[in-house]
């Protein structure tokens, strides 16, 4: 980087406030009429059958028959245009009775936010629909369990700065802003999500760049939130620029959702940008197999194609992906548009998790689910991220069953039992 010029701050951030979901002025972007009219009933009976590629386009043309192709593929649009409430939900969703509740309960509520293309991804009718659970509220957000709390990694507590965590020696985690393009229900940071506590204020960033900077031991930092491709691509590429001038920094990381919620936000321009930083590394949060659309296959492409690694962290929700088959075709498919699985996250017990998180037996179950039944690659470290900042602990079915002599009695994935000399004894 040396010789270069420093990107300047730019003064903008490009995302709109949550009122900008309304039409704009004398050109109407969204259909008011009846739910489901006779227009739309075939595309909800061939939603099967169909790619999602033509699942997004006539969702396009008959909820936002003003919008041209441009627009649609334009992520700035698809963010000023983004559901947040029950109105504008009512519009494509039949709502059962406890999202409606759940909607008309702002109180301490997570934001809601979908982006028109993942709008087109749910089913209309089916509150149970697994992509429609993870972005829709339900009444269940707001009882809280037992051992359940707003922070319960202890992030708060190992912040050196505001919006950076310092748990693990060589590395940092940088919460740069507090904007998603889509509210994931079980979000662990749900606390700071939309309230502007972690907006990217210059001068904040510039506290954290400066621990950075006086920290040697730090090698590794992963920018995340919120989520970091919310940002317009000069406020992005100035922070890396930034970090990349640091000579301890050695990589870096964006942690993201928003390939999977807002393809089109992957350009080319901002893969051009994103090239020029590396080494740059990718986690990119997939929850079910229905979200490797086309769109997404070609996002992670761009990825892929300028030398970005990438690796997929997904949750272990309950009634979502919660069995071995459904985890199974999420990995295969990963590995298809060249994205590694990486991690399966236990649910972290935020406040209203508890319909969401499975008992920690079903992660191990699936993990030996996956384990010889399909390749090495396609299986992620199981991990709990350990209440009150103990970091992730990986979690692997028993392999190892007893010793016979001077062999180790060792389990398949059969489930027979093999001996191997074990010379070191």
């Amino acid at each position: 980087m040396e010789g270069e010029a420093s990107p300047s701050m730019p003064p903008e951030l490009v995302l709109v406030p949550l009122e900008a979901n309304s039409p704009k002025k004398g050109r109407p972007q969204t259909a008011t009429s009846n739910l489901f009219p006779p227009e739309l009933t075939p595309f909800r009976q061939r939603r099967a059958s169909q790619s999602r590629s033509t699942r997004s386009k006539l969702f396009q043309r008959f909820f936002f028959p003003f919008a041209t192709d441009a627009e649609w593929n334009d992520w700035r649009w698809q963010l000023q245009n983004r559901f947040q409430d029950g109105r504008s939900l009512s519009r494509i969703l039949r709502l059962s009775d406890d999202e409606r509740n759940a909607l008309d309960r702002p109180e301490g509520q997570l934001p809601v936010n979908v982006t028109p293309y993942y709008a087109s991804l749910l089913d209309a009718g089916d509150s149970e629909q697994p992509l429609r659970r993870g972005v829709i509220p339900s009444c269940d957000e707001f009882v809280c369990t037992n051992g359940e709390s707003d922070d319960p990694l202890a992030e708060d507590s190992m912040s050196p700065v505001h919006g950076l965590v310092h748990r693990y020696p060589d590395r940092v985690l940088f919460l740069i802003t507090d904007h998603c393009a889509a509210c994931c229900r079980y979000c662990t940071r749900s606390r700071v999500v939309g309230t502007g506590e972690m907006a990217p204020d210059a001068r904040r960033w510039e506290l954290a760049l400066e621990y950075i900077e006086n920290t040697p031991t730090i090698r590794d930092v992963l920018l995340s939130g919120g989520d970091p491709l919310t940002l317009s691509d000069d406020r992005l590429e100035y922070l890396l620029h930034r970090l990349r001038r640091i000579p301890h920094v050695e990589f870096v990381r964006i942690g993201t959702k928003v390939p999977v919620v807002l393809p089109q936000r992957i350009t080319l321009p901002l893969v051009r940008m994103l090239r020029r930083y590396h080494p740059l590394w990718m986690s990119i949060h997939f929850m079910h197999p229905d979200e490797v659309t086309p769109e997404v296959e070609r996002a992670c492409e761009r990825l892929a194609d300028a030398g970005i690694p990438l690796g997929s962290q997904t949750v272990l929700l309950k009634g979502i992906n919660d069995n071995v088959d459904t985890m199974k075709r999420l990995m295969h498919g990963l590995l298809r548009i060249r994205v590694r699985p990486y991690y399966l996250y236990q649910c972290d017990p935020i406040t209203g998790s508890s319909q969401f998180r499975t008992p920690v037996e079903k992660g191990l179950e699936i993990i030996a689910g996956l384990r010889g039944f399909t390749t090495g690659y396609g299986v992620p470290h199981f991990v709990i991220d350990a209440p009150g900042g103990g970091g992730k602990i990986a979690l692997v079915p028993n392999a190892v069953i007893g010793r016979e002599e001077d062999s180790v009695l060792l389990r398949n994935y059969e489930g027979n039992v093999y001996k191997y000399p074990d010379a070191s004894r």
